[in-house]
């Protein structure tokens, strides 16, 4: 799959999107997004594709930086999603240092060695200098704070981010009846057990967010009614089994945004095993979560055609309420967007801050949605006797 040099129309000037005439033929339309910090605008692009084609969310779930994706989206009206998800992503990436690095990044050419030691420079500085909006470096360090105490146990500040998502986030409009369905994803540190936050069970505020994204030891945990919480990324990095568990016997579009590439190069340096360690260690889950949701489908329809044959005094049992339940006929269309690192990128990726890389991850988020949707397959029903279409650009659209 190749990409263009292009960007990404700023919002509000739309492209040659192709726009969806009507609405799919599914029960609900839900976008899942994967944790990965920098990586995250991707979604961002991603998101004002699916905007400009008319798609817009039944259901939105997040992991990490895919749970504050999540919350721009769900926390505001359609025609201003796009333009607050920008408004974070260039918030969170303006250099505190001033705008010589920006400047720099952007006049280097792509994939050449100065463009690689440029992202590891700025991966550097949101090192040492954090992210405006988002997080801080502690001072002093927490190896010298009072055990015991929140700061004795990160090495970042994230009270930016809460007053970040405050500002952009209608949290009223998340918790509203008749909504958008929000969900985002954490650990109990105590317990170490999987935890989803929905709006539809739970009243949802900043510290949900910052909870799912809360990574450590880079950032504290963060306290939801009297329990400690991390990034939900430690158990799963996609909240792709969660959701379609949670909605069964519906027929559903499933927008399934990554930011790591299970598939890659075989390393050929230490920085190329780091990155690739980390690639494998954070997108492992979702074929497994795959697999997991066609297999299940697999077994719902056998379960469900076998059931239409039984005898009327088999039916009468008491067991038929427990299988009635398994049994479902629904239909899935997963269609993954996945971000490709380039060449330059290494380990660093997922904390590298820079402008210049912002806006290449946003616009191969944005154009990996425009061409994945040329592809009428993707919003049609499934014909496959499982009932689960899934479809990944590189692999089923190239071009």
């Amino acid at each position: 799959m190749t990409r263009t040099d292009e960007t990404a129309p700023p919002p509000g000037r739309k492209s040659k999107t192709h726009r969806v005439g009507q609405r799919p033929p599914f029960d609900c339309v839900a976008l899942v997004l994967q944790g990965g910090g920098a990586l995250g605008a991707y979604q961002g692009g991603v998101y004002q594709g699916l905007a400009e084609a008319g798609l817009h969310p039944d259901w939105v779930a997040g992991i990490s930086i895919g749970a504050i994706n999540a919350a721009l989206i769900a926390g505001n009206p359609p025609e201003a999603r796009v333009a607050r998800l920008r408004e974070f992503w260039e918030l969170i990436t303006t250099n505190p240092r001033g705008g010589w690095l920006d400047a720099f990044g952007s006049s280097l050419g792509r994939g050449d060695l100065a463009r690689g030691a440029f992202s590891q420079i700025a991966a550097a500085n949101a090192l040492m200098n954090g992210a405006p909006g988002f997080f801080s470096p502690r001072q002093p360090n927490p190896w010298f704070h009072p055990t015991g105490t929140p700061e004795a146990t990160s090495y970042y500040d994230t009270t930016p981010l809460k007053a970040t998502l405050e500002r952009l986030v209608d949290f009223d409009r998340i918790n509203a009846p008749g909504q958008m369905q929000f969900s985002v994803g954490a650990v109990n540190v105590r317990t170490g057990n999987f935890a989803y936050f929905n709006s539809r069970t739970h009243h949802i505020r900043a510290e949900h967010i910052m909870a799912s994204g809360a990574l450590p030891p880079g950032f504290p945990a963060v306290e939801i009614d009297g329990e400690p919480y991390w990034d939900g990324g430690l158990v799963s990095n996609t909240p792709l089994e969660w959701v379609t568990e949670r909605e069964g016997h519906r027929d559903m579009l499933i927008f399934q945004v990554d930011l790591w590439n299970a598939r890659g190069e075989d390393p050929t340096t230490v920085a190329n095993v780091l990155s690739r360690e980390k690639e494998i260690r954070f997108s492992s889950r979702t074929r497994a979560a795959t697999n997991a949701v066609r297999r299940r489908r697999r077994l719902g329809s056998a379960l469900a055609t076998l059931l239409e044959r039984l005898p009327p005094d088999l039916k009468a049992g008491p067991e038929m309420g427990v299988l009635e339940d398994a049994a479902d006929l629904s239909v899935y269309n997963i269609i993954q967007l996945i971000h490709r690192a380039r060449t330059f990128e290494h380990a660093s990726k997922d904390y590298e801050f820079s402008r210049a890389t912002m806006e290449e991850h946003w616009a191969a988020g944005y154009h990996d949605a425009i061409r994945t949707l040329r592809h009428p397959e993707v919003l049609q029903r499934p014909a496959t006797l499982d009932g689960v279409f899934t479809f990944d650009l590189a692999v089923d659209g190239r071009e």
